[in-house]
């Protein structure tokens, strides 16, 4: 019974997986090699990128940026969505900014960050800052407002702090509003990434699908972005883990 269900709770996604692969390996052998490549020769570059170190070290300098912007995003993101959910007259005071950054297109505003800051690590982490917060803010805020009464007037009646409500009631009321902005912010993040490592310093996973682009090394180019595919999708999956550790009552 418990195979079964396994088998037909992954073998759709394994099957699909094995035809994507086999549609990329025929769909590369009858294309120019300068706009695609097969999946073999893909995986073949991607080893020499390994081996050469290249690979590698260009996918930690990524990931050190991409986590030092995104654990920013979540610090600010998470209890600023709090405090304004908690806080009307600032949610009302603060919201039409908060709206305007966000509806900006973020990449427009690269070239300003770029005069302010110049080049280096910090204006990067900023760009990728920048495009994770808000989804976090947002989905917290709507999240916080959308707690009954109820819940607030029942901790009232037991004489709760305003630390105890949020610890109690707040927090793990919003905590799956969280999770589903943290995994929206995820694919932000790595476009903002990538994003900062095209348009300010080239480093990172950035720098290698530039590099490559233009070398017509079309093998490390889809390397590189198989690389940023299998982090995006790793981290989502540790992020419904962790929302299914944390959030298990919603289930």
């Amino acid at each position: 019974m418990i195979r079964r269900e396994f088998i037909a709770r992954y073998a759709p996604g394994v099957v699909s997986l094995f035809i994507g692969a086999a549609a990329w390996e025929i769909a590369g052998d009858h294309m120019s090699h300068a706009f695609l490549v097969p999946l073999s020769e893909t995986i073949a570059r991607m080893g020499e990128l390994i081996l050469a170190g290249e690979l590698v070290r260009q996918s930690l300098s990524s990931l050190l940026l991409f986590v030092v912007g995104f654990v920013l995003a979540l610090i600010v993101g998470a209890p600023a969505g709090l405090l304004l959910a908690r806080v009307p007259v600032l949610r009302r005071a603060l919201d039409l900014y908060i709206m305007i950054i966000y509806a900006t297109p973020l990449v427009a505003i690269i070239p300003f960050i770029l005069s302010l800051m110049g080049f280096g690590f910090a204006p990067k982490v900023l760009v990728v800052f920048l495009f994770a917060v808000f989804p976090i803010l947002y989905n917290t805020v709507e999240g916080a407002r959308s707690i009954k009464p109820e819940l607030l007037e029942v901790a009232r009646s037991f004489r709760s702090s305003e630390w105890s409500l949020w610890r109690d009631v707040m927090i793990p009321y919003t905590l799956p509003f969280t999770m589903t902005g943290v995994r929206q912010a995820i694919g932000r993040a790595l476009v903002g990434m990538i994003a900062a490592e095209f348009f300010l310093s080239s480093t990172g996973l950035g720098q290698l699908i530039m590099v490559a682009s233009e070398n017509f090394d079309t093998g490390a180019l889809l390397a590189a972005i198989s690389v940023i595919v299998a982090l995006g999708l790793g981290l989502m999956r540790l992020g419904v883990a962790i929302e299914n550790h944390f959030a298990r009552w919603r289930v």
